[in-house]
């Protein structure tokens, strides 16, 4: 048999949800809950289209015309962002991660990033899935098996989808407080900015509200946590369905993107929810940029639910 082109297919299921993770990219292809998408899917037998479901890492987001300094030493990364000019959301997005733990509800998975020219570091990222009555859950973990300390990030690249109709229709309820202000054409941040301020208001979704025909695709800190210490994005469509997305203290960002695109088929069918260890072009500025030294590791969890 050929193996379709988003790679080996691993199906999990428990209470009510149903999950497809895809190993090309330890990506979350598929995501149910009694029947109902409750992310983006995509055809297995076709390339991953705008990042749906993939693991970011070692970075997620950009890095500014793909270069950083790390270390006193000046790196080049490839641009995959050509229309921009960036390096876009890691390097671990593409390579084919290989099953290391299975059961009929959960599975894990491994990959290993190679040093090479831009990133001359080695890094064992492992990701686990597992669903229960509580949704999926989570965990990607990078440890550095290389000999020279490491700059990392990580995030998921889910599109929520709350139920019926696309993003204008939907009640986004985001608790953050100050958003990261970027360039119109390139995306490149320029600084925090109060979410009540801002543009009027406009990247206030403290209390929910409907998305209409904003257009966001920016990064949210400032996260007001329950007592766990845990940060949720909700997202509920018009007859009261809906999804949420909760993670901890690793991640004290979230991009939020409403997926707009030029073609009216595929515009704004879902809600990236992004939670990062770090902004956009952290490997420059440094913000919240872990580094990993040799031996030690880093992880981050987040679970996606029906409500």
């Amino acid at each position: 048999m050929t193996t379709p082109i988003s790679g080996t297919h691993f199906g999990l299921s428990a209470g009510g949800y149903h999950a497809t993770i895809a190993s090309v990219g330890a990506t979350l292809r598929t995501l149910e809950y009694d029947g109902r998408d409750l992310v983006v899917p995509f055809d297995a037998d076709e390339v991953r289209p705008a990042y749906r479901g993939a693991t970011l890492a070692p970075w997620p987001n950009r890095v500014v015309d793909g270069r950083y300094t790390f270390d006193g030493v000046e790196q080049r990364l490839p641009l995959t962002e050509p229309t921009r000019g960036h390096a876009l959301h890691g390097l671990a997005c593409w390579l084919d991660f290989a099953a290391i733990d299975r059961s009929a509800s959960s599975a894990a998975f491994a990959a290993t990033i190679e040093a090479q020219a831009g990133y001359p570091h080695r890094i064992e990222v492992t990701v686990s899935f597992e669903l229960d009555d509580h949704g999926l859950h989570t965990s990607v973990t990078g440890t550095n098996t290389g000999t020279t300390p490491a700059p990392w990030g990580t995030g998921p690249h889910p599109y929520l989808v709350a139920g019926d109709g696309r993003v204008d229709d939907w009640t986004l309820t985001l608790p953050a407080a100050s958003v990261l202000t970027v360039t119109e054409d390139r995306l490149i941040p320029i600084g925090l900015a109060d979410v009540a301020s801002e543009g009027g208001g406009v990247f206030d979704f403290r209390e929910p509200r409907r998305i209409a025909d904003t257009f966001i695709d920016h990064a949210f800190t400032g996260l007001d946590r329950d007592a766990d210490g845990m940060a949720t994005v909700t997202l509920r469509a018009a007859d009261g369905s809906g999804v949420e997305m909760t993670w901890d203290g690793a991640c004290p960002w979230v991009q939020i993107h409403t997926a707009d695109q030029p073609v009216a088929a595929i515009d704004r069918l879902g809600l990236a929810v992004e939670p990062m260890t770090c902004p956009p072009d952290a490997f420059n500025s440094g913000t919240d940029l872990i580094v990993l030294q040799p031996g030690e590791a880093a992880t981050a969890s987040w679970t996606i639910r029906a409500v």
